[in-house]
């Protein structure tokens, strides 16, 4: 008897010992970031109110892990939900990247929900990203979209990333059952590492048809030394308003100065697809008339941590631009935003 049981007790624990070596998670992460901002118009503010308010910057709520299923197979999954506790809107839950996929020597394929490559090929050049401050409030193609499918290459040459991100035609159409836009997929390729620690430097070129628009971008970014150096340019056309077309521009530096993260970032836009200026126009012109579109942006600011998982932040960014209606220059009203706040990741 008693052998049966001390057999029976080590099975059990070389069972648990060899899951554990297949399985990693499920892991249960979050962030909270909360900021309090004042803006003039309250078009780049998450409730889209001027004056004073409280923000939540995509906090948020997630677990992933993955498993092996046979060797040089593994199941990965991931399910994030971004909470909303300052918005006055009633969904407190809304869906970020949930994905199922398979990790291979071939490289890795998820089906779900999840930033578009088009998106990720950012990389880490945008220096306020995620908060009103985020390049998507200049520029389209910032997406996060559902009912796709993934595709990552493996490292080639541990430098060079392909990259694929295709949505599934019957889940994009209009009530009359036609499609939409056009098929709808992005592509990307990237070098280096877009966290500039394996190398100091990160480049992308990506192409999209995502969201109605046709779009290509190219990113750079380079660490040299206590100093970080980026840009942006993008070409962005509308599928469906001939005719409505432009260039984004970003340039931004950064510099570490006993610990605090000094930033700086200038963005132009000529395309009109951002939230600034879609937001700023809406209740005075059809922006799809409008031509020669002009919007900029200055922003300054410096971030802190002062724990490993707390960080303290601050900017102040200013908008203004310009377009024509009619041959006849209009002036954007400008919008000042200042924000100060602080991230807890756990």
């Amino acid at each position: 008897m008693k052998k049966t049981l001390i057999s029976a007790s080590i099975a059990s624990v070389l069972t648990l010992v060899s899951f554990g070596a297949l399985a990693d998670g499920p892991n249960f992460y979050g962030r909270l970031d909360l900021s309090v901002s004042h803006s003039d118009t309250g078009a780049t503010i998450q409730d889209g109110k001027s004056g004073t308010v409280l923000e939540t910057n995509s906090s948020r709520l997630g677990v992933k892990g993955s498993e092996t299923i046979s060797e040089g197979f593994d199941i990965i999954y991931q399910m994030e939900f971004q909470v909303e506790n300052t918005s006055t809107n009633s969904d407190v839950f809304k869906a970020r990247s949930t994905y199922l996929g398979l990790k291979t020597q071939g490289g890795t394929v998820l089906v779900g929900r999840n930033d578009t490559v088009f998106k990720k090929a950012e990389g880490g050049v945008d220096l306020f990203g995620s908060r009103n401050a985020d390049i998507n409030r200049m520029i389209g193609g910032q997406s996060r979209k559902a009912d796709g499918v993934w595709y990552y290459s493996p490292k080639i040459a541990g430098l060079v990333t392909l990259n694929a991100t295709y949505l599934m035609e019957d889940n994009y159409t209009d009530d009359a059952g036609k499609e939409s836009y056009e098929d709808q997929y992005a592509l990307s390729a990237t070098l280096g590492d877009k966290k500039l620690r394996v190398q100091n430097y990160y480049a992308a070129v990506a192409y999209n048809t995502i969201g109605g628009i046709d779009a290509y971008r190219v990113v750079g970014q380079v660490k040299l030394g206590d100093f970080k150096l980026g840009s942006l340019f993008q070409n962005t056309e509308s599928q469906t308003t001939p005719n409505k077309e432009g260039n984004s521009y970003f340039v931004n530096l950064a510099y570490q100065l006993n610990g605090v993260n000094l930033k700086a970032q200038y963005g132009k836009d000529e395309a009109g697809f951002g939230k600034y200026y879609k937001n700023i126009t809406k209740d005075t012109v059809d922006i799809d008339t409008a031509t020669d579109v002009n919007v900029q942006v200055i922003t300054i600011g410096a971030d802190y941590k002062i724990a490993k998982s707390t960080q303290i932040y601050g900017h102040y960014a200013m908008y203004q631009g310009d377009y024509e209606l009619a041959g006849i220059k209009v002036d954007l009203e400008d919008d000042n935003i200042f924000t100060v706040g602080v991230r807890y990741n756990f």
